[in-house]
């Protein structure tokens, strides 16, 4: 570890920065800002706008789509309020060409001093490429605003987020290989486990993709009845043509789907913590687990809180935080079950 910490240090950035980067993109989706920014330049708007005559001329570029066309021509839209929309997605972008900056500057300067082994090198190289996908994504999303339908599609919105999930994951795994050097034998049981847990876990992450971008959680706001006397509301089956179409595109099926998968990720991680009883486990890996017990019932609790109160700004924020903290868990969990 010693030899590497000056890339552990730079890894584990990326990984904050990542963190950041989500935190404030869901900032940006909880505030209805994400498609202020009607266009893309690589460098002409890495800053805002410095003077009024440009900010006017950027807001009567947005009175063109129909996010203001359609529904903040009714609102009493001012400049000023746009002003703030305008700040959290030029925030979410602005700390992209961070990111971006922070991973390829010290990666160049890494790889002429020779730290970097062929292993990592080679891990970093997918990294790159996540990186630019990542980008390439949040367009993709922001565009499917702009055409047509005042919001974005939500299977794109949840592949930008998924996608940053997946990226801080990976980018986490490769920081840890180099923290921990030494292989010792997997435990091969609990090993499988994981990575169901793990699995489930990220199309839980998915589907809370799915439930921001169709603004799902406005609905049925009761627990554990979806209204009541029904635990699977009627409108589940009636939204779309096909039961597929309504678990994927139906405001109340996603949100079932979810509720669902709460339970599943639950049972996986507990049936995880209780088969883990049988093997003796290392101080990380048991340090682990109980991160993970812990993690996952608090993120359990603000999903149910989060239902309840209609998806207030600070309990939806605190909810895609601690999904974090509970991917963090998991992947650490994973790692030293795997090696």
């Amino acid at each position: 570890m010693k030899n590497n910490k000056s890339v552990i240090i730079w890894l584990l950035s990326g990984c904050f920065l990542v963190f950041v980067m989500v935190v404030v993109g869901g900032i940006t989706r909880l505030t209805n800002s994400g498609l202020s920014m009607t266009d893309w330049h690589l460098v002409t708007d890495t800053l805002p706008p410095l003077t009024e005559v440009k900010w006017q001329e950027a807001f009567d570029r947005y009175k063109q789509f129909p996010e203001y066309q359609k529904i903040n021509i009714h609102n009493d839209f001012t400049l000023s309020d746009y002003k703030f929309i305008y700040f959290w997605e030029w925030f979410h972008r602005f700390i992209g060409r961070i990111i971006g900056l922070v991973f390829i500057v010290p990666f160049f300067y890494f790889l002429a001093k020779k730290k970097i082994d062929k292993a990592t090198l080679n891990k970093c190289f997918v990294l790159l490429g996540m990186g630019a996908l990542q980008g390439f994504f949040g367009w993709f999303m922001v565009k499917s605003g702009l055409i047509d339908n005042p919001d974005v599609s939500h299977f794109r919105l949840s592949l930008h987020l998924t996608f940053a999930f997946l990226t801080f994951a990976y980018t986490l795994w490769v920081a840890l290989d180099l923290i921990y050097p030494d292989r010792k034998e997997a435990i091969v049981p609990l090993q499988k486990i994981a990575r169901f847990a793990l699995v489930f876990l990220l199309l839980q992450i998915v589907y809370g993709g799915f439930v921001a971008g169709l603004n799902a959680g406005l609905i049925h706001n009761h627990w554990p009845m979806m209204s009541d006397g029904q635990f699977i509301h009627d409108s589940v089956f009636i939204e779309q043509k096909t039961l597929l179409l309504n678990l994927t595109e139906g405001k109340s099926g996603v949100q079932l789907v979810h509720r669902t998968l709460a339970y599943v990720v639950v049972g996986f991680i507990l049936f995880l913590y209780f088969k883990s009883k049988k093997y003796q486990l290392s101080s990380q890996q048991q340090n682990g687990l109980n991160a993970l017990v812990l993690i996952v019932f608090l993120q359990f609790t603000l999903g149910v809180f989060t239902l309840l109160y209609s998806v207030p700004l600070w309990l939806g924020l605190t909810h895609q935080i601690v999904a974090f903290f509970l991917l963090t868990a998991m992947t650490y969990t994973l790692h030293r079950l795997s090696k």
